[in-house]
């Protein structure tokens, strides 16, 4: 076996010296042959069982122009980490690395110029979310196909399903864990099956990370409240949904336990929780009355809030327009009440509410009461960065402070914030110094494209600051009611309806879904919304 290694490389020699010997034009002409043949003579060495590793390197230097056979491995240990790192490619680009695949992140991972930068995006899940239309998939309006967007679309030079542990800003590096869970990308409480880690280097770094639903540390929340934040929560209202109708119409079921099965409670009086009450108002009175005969006088559906009215970021008269439209509905808003737990007995969650006597039974309760800071950044704020100092934090917030241009700032040893090289901070996990934006899909939107256009320009130090510009709130109300709010008009009624719709449709992110979406309206509107359970 190895006198024929010693042929195979002894041909290949005199190939190389016959070819070397003739003119440039006839050498490039007999390239290609050369190399097949010089191919097809290793491939005979490997299946005669020949192990002589010496002549294998002795191929690879005598067929310069010949593809290489080997793969590298796409990850090697890391020289001072216990945990393997990713293979940096060599490459005249700048490598960006994007942290989130929410508003933000997805945004400006889209917005990049991939000419210029290799874009690397890390995230839990791997799609994104266009949250605006979450309450119309739980309830079936909507599939829920329409209202997500996969990454890896974007063309991305690379993506993984990981969640960001730690950073070490020093080296540059970050430290990743493997999502090996099916919907558990923004889940507040989702048992987790820890993956393999691994680390990836950066150039540059965003950070949009999010955040996650507050809960207010109240009992029983995480365990048997449902969430809205995700297509994997919306799918479970939608079944949980369901199953309520289902029990209360067997015939084993009490009047009682159907008054408490049908009561569906919503936790908080912002847009999302007001647009799923609506949403469910149009389920119920447009499709499960029809097919649940009987069920409709036990359907009832409450939205409870700590403050003194629903909707806080519309002005007085457009927010009682939106009250006096659920009474009439029959959707009762209990404001200034507060819960203080939640608990399971048997099918029924019971409430305890510090304003009301008893308990009060519900077959759901759909959690919707703001946000709470990312564990991560949580964990970056803590901890000091050798050298250097301590991320700043917002006290209020602990979002991280931003400066003009989107910089993630450090408090220094002297008690003043400086910027950290190469790492900026959008969306609902970053605060810009001295403003007060709310942490919306459209401030997050923004922030991101104007980050990207500054990154391809290359002129983010002398290029003009962020400023956002307020486009205007909307809320559905149900029955193709709705209310819109901008610093030029306010809307109410049917014409608010027609613009959150066409609003919505206009910025879905693909074409595939600016189709979809409105076959889907179309669908429901003819034949009803589906409530098949699988």
């Amino acid at each position: 076996m190895e006198a024929l290694g010693s042929v195979t490389t002894s041909f290949v020699k005199s190939c190389r010296k016959v070819f070397r010997s003739l003119p440039s034009d006839e050498f490039l002409s007999r390239n290609r042959e050369a190399s097949t043949t010089i191919m097809l003579f290793d491939e005979l060495h490997f299946l005669m069982g020949a192990t002589n590793t010496l002549s294998r390197r002795t191929l690879a230097v005598a067929r310069p122009w010949a593809a290489p056979l080997t793969v590298a491995s796409p990850y090697r240990q890391a020289s001072s980490s216990a945990f393997p790192r990713e293979a940096k490619n060599d490459s005249s680009k700048e490598r960006v690395v994007v942290l989130g695949s929410g508003w933000a992140g997805y945004a400006v991972a889209r917005s990049l110029n991939k000419n210029k930068t290799s874009r690397v995006l890390i995230s839990p899940r791997s799609h994104f979310v266009f949250t605006p239309l979450l309450a119309s998939t739980a309830v079936g309006t909507l599939e829920f196909r329409a209202a997500i967007e996969s990454v890896r679309r974007l063309g991305l030079d690379q993506f993984h399903q990981a969640w960001a542990s730690d950073i070490d800003f020093n080296r540059k590096t970050i430290r990743l864990e493997a999502n090996l869970n099916p919907d558990a990308g923004s889940r507040t409480a989702a048992p987790l099956q820890k993956g393999p880690e691994f680390e990836v280097q950066y150039d540059k770094l965003v950070l949009a990370v999010g955040c996650y639903s507050q809960t207010f540390g109240i009992e029983g929340v995480k365990e048997h409240a449902c969430f809205l934040r995700d297509v994997g929560d919306a799918r479970n209202i939608r079944l949980n949904i369901l199953q309520a109708f289902e029990r209360a119409s067997l015939p084993t079921t009490t009047d009682e336990q159907r008054r408490k099965l049908l009561h569906f409670a919503v936790v908080g009086g912002g847009p999302t929780g007001i647009e799923f009450a609506a949403e469910l108002h149009d389920l119920v009175h447009e499709d499960i009355e029809k097919l649940y005969p009987g069920l409709g006088d036990f359907v009832s559906i409450t939205i409870y809030d700590i403050a003194p009215k629903v909707l806080p970021m519309f002005d007085q008269n457009l927010a009682s327009y939106a009250t006096d439209r659920f009474s009439r509905q029959g959707i009762k808003v209990r404001t200034e009440h507060h819960i203080q737990r939640i608990r399971r007995e048997g099918d029924i969650l019971l409430l305890n509410i510090k304003e009301e006597e008893q308990e009060v039974g519900a077959g759901i309760v759909v959690w919707s009461t703001g946000l709470m800071q990312n564990p991560l950044v949580s964990h970056l704020t803590e901890k000091p960065i050798d050298g250097i100092g301590q991320l700043a934090k917002d006290p209020k917030t602990g979002s991280l402070i931003t400066d003009g241009h989107m910089r993630v700032q450090v408090r220094n040893s002297s008690g003043t914030n400086e910027v950290l090289p190469d790492v900026f901070a959008i969306g609902d996990c970053a605060k810009v110094e001295g403003t007060s934006l709310p942490a919306t899909a459209q401030v997050a939107s923004q922030q991101a494209t104007y980050l990207a256009k500054r990154m391809n320009k290359g002129d983010i130090e002398d290029g003009p600051e962020f400023n956002f510009r307020n486009l205007g709130s909307m809320a559905y109300l149900g029955s193709w009611r709705a209310i819109h709010q901008s610093s030029a008009d306010e809307l109410k009624g049917w014409p608010a309806w027609v613009l959150w719709r066409t609003a919505y449709l206009t910025k879905s992110m693909s074409i595939r879904n600016k189709l979809l979406i409105p076959v889907y309206w179309f669908v429901t509107w003819v034949f009803g919304r589906d409530i098949s359970r699988f």
